[in-house]
């Protein structure tokens, strides 16, 4: 038998359980990524049965991060956010810094060493672009499409301050074996490549736009290139590498199509990093280090969605304040990446870390399924309504906890749901489990009866 035989085989069945543990999900309007953890939990050294090779594991799931915030650091288009959402270019950067200060004080206060605090105050202040752009592209959102674009448009501004704190950070605290000039002079090795690379790379990729191949090749090897070389030069995470390098060609035209095409391999590899954080769940460490899980959805509600909150309302955003702020309440990628490099450098303890890992899960499915249930629906009034009997209802939205504002009625004038007050619990429970052919809140019905087109898919 081929030696390589057993670990093709081993990623095989993990990508397929990924994938059914995803649509299952998906199934109780759970985010996907919650399936995908607890496929790598379910194959983690920590719990019983089959353990997979995490070492392997590992190095696909770098790949993963890397194209995933390579891709993120291109998106990113600075002219356009000030153009549409002007005043978000400084009340994002400003909700940054104040829950990364607001929260790193916390981790001082608690006994951690400044790197430690810092790296999970930063955490808490970053937001999951990766749930971000699942939330404003759910089949199930109640977001308007300002709310989406404000969402995006912050989450990737978040992005952009952290991660030019984390580096500081890092280059000042976290290199182990480097002196603090030693550090910076490799960061300004890292960002004269990332510079050669912005000038050159749109160059490259113009004159291989029709060798398709070669344009995929040439996007990807970049990535990974300049991620190992800020990861080498200047001692910062292969994640924190490849946005930077992304950032750096984001005003590139062709930069755009290398997004576009590196967005499948994005998110195949994706998967395997969110399996991967769930490998590296212990339990025992994660029970004991639930007092540091509370302080930490804690500090992500008060010090986060609470500023975020507002912020919006004091610059006027058209988007909703109340869904703006809890779509952004969640820890992800970044706070994994910066809670890692603090456990390596030993400035947090297992129980932290546990506590970041159990942060990662619990307020990504907290912000994806409290969001959809919060601020105001879309408006959707006269709009035809198919249950899955093929009665068409018809009715006018109200605000969750509110009396809607017209019966729900059939065709023929037969009254088929009565004016109700939904409140917030009785609507979390709806949304998640709702009651066959049940008629209440209008939008739960559009959402689970009707596609974009209004075409009937049924419950």
């Amino acid at each position: 038998m081929e030696p390589t035989a057993l670990p093709i085989l081993e990623l095989g069945v993990l990508l397929l359980l990924a994938a059914l543990a995803g649509w299952l999900a998906r199934r109780v309007r759970l985010p996907a990524i919650v399936g995908y953890l607890a496929i790598g939990l379910l194959v983690s050294p920590f719990t019983p049965g089959y353990v997979a090779d995490h070492d392997k594991l590992q190095l696909l799931a770098d790949v993963g991060v890397v194209l995933l915030l390579f891709e993120v650091g291109i998106e990113v288009d600075v002219e356009r956010l000030r153009q549409e959402h002007g005043q978000i270019l400084w009340a994002a950067p400003l909700q940054t810094l104040i829950t990364g200060g607001i929260a790193t004080g916390a981790g001082l206060a608690a006994g951690l060493p400044p790197f430690g605090a810092g790296a999970v105050g930063l955490g808490v202040a970053l937001s999951s672009s990766v749930v971000i752009v699942n939330i404003t592209r759910s089949r199930r959102r109640t977001t308007t499409r300002e709310t989406e674009e404000a969402l995006l448009g912050w989450s990737v501004l978040q992005d952009m301050t952290g991660v030019g704190l984390a580096i500081i950070l890092l280059a000042v605290f976290g290199s182990a074996g480097r002196s603090p000039a030693f550090a910076v002079a490799g960061l300004a090795v890292f960002v004269m490549l990332a510079v050669v690379a912005a000038w050159l790379l749109p160059h490259i990729l113009r004159r291989l736009r029709a060798e398709h191949d070669l344009f995929l090749i040439i996007s990807v090897a970049s990535g990974l290139a300049l991620a190992g070389a800020g990861a080498i030069a200047a001692g910062i995470p292969l994640a924190l590498a490849a946005f930077v390098a992304g950032l750096a060609i984001t005003e590139s035209h062709d930069a755009a199509e290398a997004r576009r095409r590196l967005l499948p391999f994005r998110d195949l590899f994706a998967v395997l990093f969110f399996v991967t954080i769930g490998t590296l769940i212990d339990p025992d460490a994660f029970v004991q280090g639930l007092p540091w899980l509370a302080l930490i959805v804690g500090l992500v509600v008060v010090a986060k969605v609470l500023p975020a909150y507002v912020l919006a309302r004091l610059i006027g955003l058209r988007a909703q304040p109340v869904q703006l702020a809890v779509g952004l309440g969640q820890v992800g990628e970044f706070s994994f990446v910066l809670g890692s490099a603090a456990a390596v450098a030993g400035a947090i303890g297992p129980q932290v870390y546990a506590a970041i890992l159990g942060a990662v899960v619990v307020t990504i499915i907290g912000s994806s399924v409290i969001v959809r249930v919060g601020g105001r629906p879309r408006e959707l009034k006269g709009t035809s309504l198919l249950d899955d009997c093929g009665v068409i209802a018809k009715g006018a939205l109200g605000r969750l906890g509110k009396p809607l504002e017209t019966d729900l009625s059939a065709d023929d004038g037969r009254v088929i749901g009565k004016r109700s007050r939904i409140g917030w619990l009785a609507a979390l429970r709806h949304h998640l489990v709702p009651p066959r052919g049940a008629a209440y809140d209008a939008r739960v019905i559009w959402n689970r009866c009707m596609d974009r087109r209004g075409a009937c898919i049924g419950h």
